[in-house]
């Protein structure tokens, strides 16, 4: 069943750097990519370059100045020189590993991924939408709660921004992922739901605050004059 894109998410997911080998085929063929067995991971790029190798379909193993398991060179057919180390970097996007580039220096590489991931954890993480992606049971209890006091271990806190008819949210301990949710706070992103739900969150809001907190959304800002956001549900005002 194919999963609905989460609008909130921009760019790539999941940024990595894979080092795989350019190895030289055939004079008429284009160059094999594979990447290097895990037993050889700690060669330096020196020790591959120019060097002979052997490979298959699934890795390839330095063979020229080492000494390499018997049992991997037979899962081997082809024999032939290590051209380049390339390093790729690697994103997720709608559910799928892609290839964002590639480098021939770890250290470009790497600059690169830090460039497109903006690690200062600020970078766009505040979104403005319009108040039509909740009912009128959403909007009453959003407008409700911001003048109460938030029921604890909600993980998010409401407040009205001065001078303008909008509620912000702020979102606590996002990304709401499985992975983050059980490191600081000992639960799945699906209890989390369920704990909102309980609550009496009403639907509409529980889905854009959960696909916001996936998307490591931090500040969530509701305004009747913002535009709708592509990709979530519009009710009539």
């Amino acid at each position: 069943m194919k999963t609905t894109p989460n609008p909130f998410v921009r760019g790539y997911q999941n940024l990595r750097i894979e080092r795989t080998l350019c190895i030289s085929y055939a004079d008429d063929c284009p160059p094999a990519f594979r990447q290097l067995h895990p037993s050889q991971e700690t060669l330096s790029d020196e020790d591959i370059e120019q060097h002979g190798c052997l490979f298959c379909d699934e890795f390839a193993l330095v063979t020229e100045n080492h000494a390499v398991d018997e049992a991997l060179k037979e899962q081997c057919s082809s024999d032939r020189t290590v051209v380049n180390v390339v390093y790729g970097i690697i994103g997720d996007q709608a559910g799928e590993s892609i290839l964002v580039g590639d480098s021939y220096s770890l250290q470009h590489a790497q600059e690169v991924l830090q460039s497109l991931s903006f690690e200062t954890g600020f970078y766009s993480r505040c979104w403005e939408i319009s108040t039509v992606h909740l009912d009128e049971i959403g909007r009453c209890y959003l407008s409700h709660l911001v003048d109460s006091v938030t029921p604890p271990d909600t993980m998010f806190v409401t407040f009205r921004i001065p001078y303008e008819p909008s509620i912000g949210i702020k979102l606590i301990a996002t990304p709401w992922t499985d992975e983050n949710l059980l490191h600081v706070e000992e639960l799945t992103g699906e209890q989390l739901r369920q704990e909102h739900h309980d609550k009496g969150i009403p639907s509409s809001l529980l889905e854009v605050l959960h696909l916001a907190g996936q998307a490591d959304v931090r500040m969530l800002v509701f305004d009747a004059d913002a535009p709708t956001l592509e990709g979530l549900p519009s009710f009539d005002e």
